[in-house]
């Protein structure tokens, strides 16, 4: 199976690509920016040297932590690269935008309750992102990598919400490729992937498989074109692990395409009609 990281030469045709990517985007868009939300995690930390290779002095990054769940390491780090970087910025803290919420919740299981809130954080972070882009006529960036968007691990209408993703085509295994090439701290490449929704919550963890395991799957079923059992004699990986991977690619579609629109047509008019799944 053809090596899914980038050979060494590829990297900097790569690089350009995205960049020259941003900047069209933005044009067409007849922006005069960007918003990136940073984490200080990997994947924001890339897109935000890729942005400023793009806009320059144009970029805006808002760092949007909550207290007593972002690690402090996470807010220190973006603080270290936004400043390494020399990019305008800003520190929203949203946790009272979250309680607020909280408090509009008052139906539901308690586990159920704790999970939408949990869900609500990054949606709160979208608004702030549009809010600031709205504002200052920028487009959103989005920070979600090939990974996390065929699996839906991401937030519909929150951490999903965006106007571009630079690094969507690239699997985690090659953001963390990129990332070192492009010169981001060690320390920040090798960090332990989190949404960090909760306290120690890690990606890794959540999704029951590591990264490296993931994007082996998901370039075989979907670059490769094929199938589950296919997929299971190539990698030597066993058929309920591959199969888990696969249902969640399928079950997350919805999160990747615009909502659903419920056509009505002169068809409808007629008696004998039926909807189309209904048809023998």
């Amino acid at each position: 199976m053809k090596e899914i990281k980038f050979e060494k030469r590829e990297l900097p045709i790569i690089e350009k690509i995205i960049v020259e990517s941003i900047k069209t985007r933005v044009l067409k868009a007849n922006a005069k920016g960007g918003i990136v939300a940073f984490s200080g995690g990997v994947d924001s930390s890339l897109v935000l040297c890729l942005s400023k290779k793009a806009l320059d002095k144009n970029l805006i990054a808002l760092i949007m932590p909550e207290k007593g769940i972002t690690p402090e390491k996470d807010i220190e780090d973006a603080l270290k690269l936004v400043n390494k970087l020399k990019i305008d910025y800003e520190i929203i803290e949203i946790n009272d935008f979250v309680e607020s919420f909280s408090k509009v919740l008052r139906r539901g299981k308690k586990e159920a309750k704790e999970y939408s809130v949990y869900n609500s954080k990054p949606r709160i972070r979208m608004i702030i992102n549009y809010l600031y882009a709205n504002t200052l006529n920028y487009i959103v960036i989005g920070t979600s990598n090939k990974t996390e968007l065929l699996l839906g691990y991401g937030t519909k209408y929150g951490d999903l919400g965006a106007d571009i993703y630079p690094i969507g085509d690239l699997y985690k295994t090659q953001v963390w490729q990129l990332a070192e090439y492009m010169g981001i701290d060690a320390e920040i490449v090798k960090k332990v992937p989190s949404a960090g929704l909760w306290v120690g919550q890690t990606d890794e963890e959540e999704i029951g498989y590591t990264y490296e395991q993931i994007d082996s799957v998901l370039y075989a079923l979907v670059d490769l074109e094929l199938s589950v059992r296919e997929t299971c004699e190539l990698l030597n990986i066993s058929e309920e692990a591959v199969l888990d991977l696969y249902l969640r690619i399928v079950k997350s579609e919805h999160k990747r395409k615009p909502p659903t629109i419920t056509k009505i047509s002169r068809m409808c008019l007629d008696k004998d009609w039926k909807y189309p799944v209904e048809r023998e």
